[in-house]
């Protein structure tokens, strides 16, 4: 069935953002319903919800692939190896060994992408060299495709949308464990739950 885009975008202009849409958060709401209609038709619209407000909320609003906020100091120190960095075993979890890691490799796109782990997993799986060239993950083929590939088959964290949303469970809380443990999971539950309210069908 197709979704009714003009229900969809008056709904979350008054609800999500402030009544006013600009044409950034428009192109990428409309490139997510786009890829969801394209590979997920008979697929659960809670997914999709849930995909909405997890880009609603890594994008602050902007609903484009964005490179995680910090200066390049900040994010050695979080995210890299020692010395430098103060965190050593996320830098190991995130495998980032080399001096520069922590900053080369802080998050982007639309689930916020981290650590040379990561971008070397991705990198085979789109064909594409975001270890020498991680700004490609800024793409938005590309975040796309990590968005939807990663929430549904559970790669960023082992756990993906049908553990949380199928027929005989809906737990919107819960599914932050997708991407990032409970943080914020609250919050981006109501997220979910107010674009899912937005989601109908053409007649």
């Amino acid at each position: 069935m197709q979704i009714n885009r003009k229900f969809f975008f008056d709904q979350v202009r008054q609800h999500l953002f402030g009544s006013a849409l600009a044409a950034p958060q428009v192109a990428g709401l409309t490139a997510i319903l786009d890829m969801w209609q394209a590979n997920h038709g008979a697929d659960d619209e809670r997914w999709l919800a849930y995909m909405f407000a997890t880009a609603y909320h890594e994008t602050d609003k902007k609903m484009q692939p964005i490179k995680e906020y910090g200066p390049t100091s900040y994010f050695d120190k979080r995210y890299g190896p020692p010395p430098v960095g103060q965190n050593p075993g996320l830098a190991k979890t995130l495998g980032n060994t080399q001096q520069g890691d922590g900053s080369r490799y802080a998050g982007r796109g639309f689930v916020q992408l981290t650590g040379r782990t990561n971008y070397t997993t991705w990198g085979t799986r789109l064909s594409l060299d975001l270890v020498g060239n991680p700004d490609l993950a800024l793409d938005l083929t590309a975040a796309l495709r990590i968005l939807d590939y990663g929430m549904v088959h559970g790669s960023f964290t082992g756990k993906k949308l049908s553990q949380y949303f199928n027929p005989t469970t809906e737990d919107w809380t819960g599914a932050r464990r997708i991407i990032n443990g409970q943080d914020k999971a609250e919050i981006i539950a109501g997220y979910g739950k107010a674009f899912y309210a937005a989601i109908s069908h053409v007649p």
